[in-house]
């Protein structure tokens, strides 16, 4: 039974994508209930903060509790998602669905595979990997509930994100922080192929949106971005922006492949290097025609805003800083 209240839960909220879904819903007015393991989300004056492990069914269903939509924007560790995210995901969908709440999953691309020209809605589940495997899996899960009845539930994907507090892209923290200290900033392949990129405030926008609007129930929606960049272009903004004159530099598949012999989190990124290597781009125009005209952040304007808080914000811990949530 569907509930009357005005309060938006966001799981994982100190993280990169809940932080923003979080603030969103706030400058929106909506009622917003920040949740994280620690309930030490940083989001604005009069969200409540709340700490919960929402992989446990009990804490699940009190932070879902009286809620009128759910943000799933919570993950386990990067290497720990073909484990732990399924039930993870069971036990969010079954709070959301005791408190009679729907249910938005931020959700991202791996499910796709390797593919020629935009990626659509519409494209079948083709994943290379068990973290594509795991997404492919929680998202049918998810929409099955919904055609069953159980459960409302719209799902919004994106591309490697950054942003304000977006530390655990690949385009976040380790690209960001080196430009500042004036160290060579690196892509993960090549550095010529267009690659869409998602700014977390855009994104928190478009997941917002789904939240809100009762015609995205029971589908995938692409999330807006603006136009896809080279790896080489968007390099060039953040050092740029940073001003340090850092150079830049790209890791092959090759190198990323030999790294990861010794660094856990490069060798869980071997799925999806086919990423970087040919154009990645997204189409979200099924979104702008459900829900009308939307301009993304310019992504020169994105970069100097995210330069600005990593500046402000020294390196610091997170209960997300596991992996990449992307």
């Amino acid at each position: 039974m569907a509930t009357t209240s005005d309060l938006h839960t966001v799981l994982g909220a100190s993280g990169g994508t809940g932080g923003a879904v979080a603030r969103e819903l706030a400058r929106r007015g909506h009622h917003v209930r920040a949740v994280s393991r620690r309930g030490n989300a940083e989001v604005p004056e009069g969200v409540e903060r709340m700490a919960a492990d929402v992989a446990t069914a009990e804490d699940a269903k009190a932070a879902c509790a009286g809620a009128a939509v759910v943000y799933h924007c919570a993950q386990p560790p990067y290497t720990r998602w073909p484990q732990e995210f399924p039930p993870l995901t069971d036990a969010v969908a079954a709070g959301a669905a005791t408190a009679g709440a729907k249910l938005v999953l931020a959700d991202n691309l791996y499910l796709y595979g390797p593919h020629e020209g935009p990626l659509t809605e519409d494209l079948p589940a083709n994943p290379t990997g068990p973290k594509g495997r795991v997404r492919a899996l929680m998202a049918e899960r998810l929409l099955a509930a919904h055609r069953q009845g159980r459960l409302r539930v719209a799902i919004g994907r994106s591309s490697d994100y950054y942003g304000p507090g977006g530390l655990n892209s690949v385009a976040g923290e380790r690209v960001f922080r080196a430009a500042l200290a004036g160290r060579t900033v690196r892509w993960l392949g090549r550095l010529d192929q267009p690659h869409t990129l998602g700014y977390l405030e855009d994104m928190a926008v478009g997941l917002a949106v789904l939240g809100e609007r009762e015609e995205a129930d029971g589908q995938v929606w692409h999330l807006p971005a603006a136009e896809p960049l080279t790896g080489r272009q968007f390099l060039e903004l953040v050092a740029a922006a940073a001003g340090s004159g850092s150079r830049i530099a790209t890791n092959s598949a090759a190198m990323t492949r030999l790294a990861g012999v010794f660094v856990p989190f490069l060798r869980e990124l071997g799925e999806t290097l086919h990423h970087f290597q040919a154009p990645y781009v997204v189409d979200w125009s099924k979104y702008r025609r459900a829900f009308g005209p939307f301009t993304p952040s310019p992504h020169p304007e994105a970069v100097a805003r995210t330069v600005a808080w990593f500046r402000e914000h020294p390196r610091r811990g997170s209960e997300n800083h596991k992996g990449v949530p992307r």
